[in-house]
């Protein structure tokens, strides 16, 4: 008889494929000129839609892959969208244009927005209340580790092969996680929580969504600064070799910038319960604008200083960390009976908004700085008006002293 997946392998195996995702975007980073030359790309900032496109089929797949799972089963889907993510990556490496490249790479992105969406229901089918969270917060330790080490591997293919072998990669590592799912993963979903797919009930929820002031400004919020990430990743080998002639010391740069969000993630999980997710994630976006401030003063005054550059990138990026997970923890709490379709509906419109944003500040791109750190001014001081929108002008609130969000809202 087949031994049950224990606690540990499942907390392993979840990380594992969250991964996927994280590697699907770095990895490819340090292969950007290697696939301009190789495909004859006029325009160098095109390069920058591999990411914008892969992200902006995660964020139309959240939709999707949350309400099937909750009528068909977590496994199945997870399975079809994993084996779906190997055969789209192969798909990339075959390809002979970069117009296909963008098709197959969009296409990647709808398979691999499973990864993420069902990651989180299956934990929740498991566990529920701490024992939910601790392993959740497992999980991000463990995914917050590909980011940093991702370009070092795309880096290390192309010291013995081309660019395609780095998606070849990761369709070999993708059908790996689907061959363990098969065999490892048990179905989480009970019985007797299967929701038939009624498009009018979703429909319904996403309304609530929109409409309820709060979750909407914070969630708009959380896109909009993941959207000044994002222009940065686009950008960032660009960054590294034009602005900085350190095209060589990339993948280490990358790594300093990574650690920073991966810091200040594990830092919010010990502060958050103490002072509240309003109080920290508020004081760092206040923070993220002046860092962003001084990031463009660095662009004028000391523009090839890459010390420096790393410095203020790193304290702001352990910003996005800090705001990141409780805007969207924020924008979620007036949505207990419907969280299904409600974090579907969040993940889809963040991901699409910070994708656009995202896309927009590296097409910016000058072979200066200034685009990435403009971008991340403006961008707080929109997140910022949206927040004091939401809290009708009253930052810092203490812990339980917030306004009593009702769960049904009207209008």
């Amino acid at each position: 008889m087949k031994k049950p997946i224990g606690d540990k392998e499942l907390t392993v195996m979840m990380a594992s494929v969250m991964a996927l995702n994280a590697l699907a975007i770095d990895s490819m980073l340090p292969a950007f000129p290697a696939i301009v030359g190789n495909l004859s790309l006029a325009e160098p900032n095109s390069i920058q839609y591999i990411i914008s496109i892969f992200l902006a089929g995660t964020g139309i797949g959240a939709l999707v892959h949350g309400p099937l799972s909750d009528r068909y089963g977590r496994k199945p889907i997870l399975l079809i969208a994993t084996v779906g993510a190997a055969l789209f990556s192969l798909a990339c490496s075959l390809s002979t244009s970069f117009e296909m490249l963008l098709a197959m790479r969009f296409c990647h992105g709808l398979m691999a927005a499973a990864m993420g969406v069902l990651v989180v229901s299956i934990i929740r089918d498991k566990f529920e209340g701490d024992a939910m969270a601790r392993r959740m917060s497992t999980i991000f330790l463990i995914f917050m580790i590909v980011p940093i080490i991702a370009p070092t591997i795309g880096q290390f293919v192309l010291l013995f092969a081309g660019w395609r072998t780095i998606f070849d990669l990761m369709a070999f590592m993708a059908l790996a996680a689907a061959i363990w799912l098969y065999y490892r993963l048990p179905e989480t979903l009970h019985p007797e929580n299967v929701i038939l797919i009624k498009p009018h009930a979703l429909a319904k929820a996403w309304k609530k969504v929109v409409t309820h002031r709060n979750a909407t400004g914070y969630m708009l919020g959380a896109g909009i600064v993941q959207g000044a990430l994002f222009g940065y990743l686009n950008s960032s080998p660009q960054l590294f070799d034009e602005v900085f002639n350190a095209a060589d010391f990339f993948t280490i740069g990358f790594a300093i910038v990574a650690l920073g969000i991966a810091a200040s993630n594990f830092a919010n999980s010990r502060i958050v319960e103490r002072f509240g997710a309003r109080r920290v994630s508020q004081t760092a976006l206040i923070s993220f604008i002046i860092l962003g401030s001084l990031q463009v003063a660095a662009a004028e005054f000391a523009p090839a200083s890459l010390p420096l550059f790393l410095i203020l990138l790193t304290a702001n990026m352990a910003m996005v960390g800090f705001i990141g997970s409780n805007f969207s923890s924020i924008a979620m709490t007036p949505f207990g009976d419907v969280a299904g379709a409600a974090s579907s509906f969040q993940s889809f419109a963040k991901t699409i908004l910070a994708a656009g944003i995202g896309a927009a500040i590296g097409q910016q791109f000058d072979g200066t700085v200034l685009p990435v750190a403009s971008g991340f001014v403006l961008c707080g001081l929109i997140a910022l008006g949206l927040v004091l929108w939401c809290e009708n002008g009253k930052l810092f609130t203490r812990p339980g002293t917030a306004p009593k969000i009702p769960s049904n809202p009207r209008g």
